[in-house]
C-alpha cells in the first residue's frame, strides 16, 4: 500500500480499542464515541483493505486472520506514539530529573542524599533507573548518569565522582555470625576472588548472593562477615549499623563518573542537582 492511501489515523485507532476490547460498544465507550461511529470506521478500513478484519462472536467480536496481522503492527505502532508522547510529557515537566545510577550506589549512597536534595529543593521530583543500560545522556530519557566507565558519547559534561572499593563488614555485638557472606560474582571472580580468599578464606560461607542489596541485609541481620562495596554499605557505616572489619584491607574497585549534558541542560534544576551530588561526593572521591 503507498503512502497515499495509508488509512485514516482515526479508522486505526477504532480498530485497535475494538481489537483490544474484543466489543464495538466498549471500544466505542473508551473512545468517547458512539459505537456506531466505531461501526462505521471498521466498515471504512475494511473497505479500503478488501479485507474482513472481525467476525460476530457471541455479544462480541473476533479479529480474522488479517485483523489479527494488522493488530500486530497497529498496535506495536501505537505503543511507540504513546511512549513517545510520554517522554515529551516528562520533558515538559519541570519537577522531573531523571538519575541513571548502578543499583548499589543508589541504594547505599545516593538515598540517603535524596533527603538533603529535596530539602534544599521541594518542587524535585527525582526519577531514580537502575537500569546500567540506559547510559545516553539524550534530555529525554536521562539527565544524569552514574557510571562505572566514562561514557562515550560526545558535547556531555563528565566528572569523576566516587572511589568504590570492597571492604569487610559486620553488625556490631557479640550475636553477629562468624561466617562469611559474599556476591558469587565477587567470590569466582579473577579480580576479587584471590582477595577474599587470602584474607577471608579461613571463613566458613554462610552465605552466597547474586544481589548487593540482599548481601547487606544479611550483614546488617548479623549473619555473619560480608565483602560489600563501600559505597553500598556507606549509610549503615555512617550510622554505625555496621562497622569496618579489622585487620582485613580494602580492596580498590576504581572511580565512579557522572554525566550531563555539557554546556546549559536543559533547565536549571538538573545542573543544580548535578552540582548537589558532586558537592556530597566530595569527601570520598578524594579518598
Amino acid at each position: 500500500m503507498s503512502n497515499a492511501r495509508l488509512p485514516s489515523f482515526r479508522f486505526l485507532i477504532g480498530f485497535e480499542a475494538a481489537a483490544r476490547l474484543g466489543n464495538y460498544s466498549r471500544a466505542a465507550e473508551e473512545l468517547c464515541i458512539s459505537q456506531s461511529a466505531v461501526s462505521h470506521q471498521i466498515a471504512q478500513l475494511e473497505q479500503q483493505l478488501g479485507q474482513p478484519l472481525f467476525r460476530r462472536k457471541g455479544r462480541g467480536v473476533e479479529l480474522t486472520v488479517a485483523g489479527r496481522l494488522l493488530l500486530d503492527s497497529v498496535g506495536k505502532s501505537l505503543d511507540q506514539i504513546r511512549h513517545g508522547l510520554s517522554r515529551i510529557e516528562t520533558y515538559m515537566d519541570d519537577s522531573l530529573v531523571t538519575i541513571v545510577c548502578p543499583a548499589p550506589v543508589a541504594s547505599g549512597w545516593l538515598q540517603p542524599r535524596l533527603d538533603g536534595l529535596l530539602q534544599r529543593h521541594p518542587q524535585l521530583c527525582p526519577i531514580v533507573s537502575t537500569d546500567e543500560t540506559a547510559r545516553y545522556i539524550d534530555e529525554l530519557d536521562v539527565d544524569i548518569a552514574i557510571t562505572r566507565e566514562p561514557l562515550r558519547q560526545t558535547d556531555v559534561l563528565q566528572v569523576p565522582l566516587l572511589a568504590d572499593e570492597l571492604v569487610a563488614v559486620r553488625a556490631p555485638g557479640p550475636h553477629t555470625g562468624a561466617g562469611l557472606l559474599c556476591l558469587e560474582e565477587d567470590l569466582t571472580s579473577d579480580r576479587t576472588g584471590p582477595f577474599i580468599r587470602q584474607h577471608l578464606g579461613r571463613l566458613r560461607k554462610t552465605a552466597i548472593y547474586d544481589d548487593a542489596r540482599l548481601l547487606l541485609d544479611a550483614a546488617l541481620r548479623g549473619r555473619g562477615c560480608a565483602v560489600v562495596s563501600r559505597l553500598l554499605a556507606d549509610e549503615a557505616l555512617g550510622t554505625g549499623r555496621l562497622q569496618l572489619v579489622e585487620g582485613i584491607p580494602p580492596f580498590a574497585l576504581g572511580r565512579l563518573w557522572m554525566s550531563r549534558i555539557e554546556g546549559e541542560p536543559r533547565m536549571a534544576l538538573v545542573r543544580e542537582v548535578f552540582d548537589y551530588l558532586v558537592e556530597q561526593a566530595v569527601p570520598l572521591a578524594k579518598a
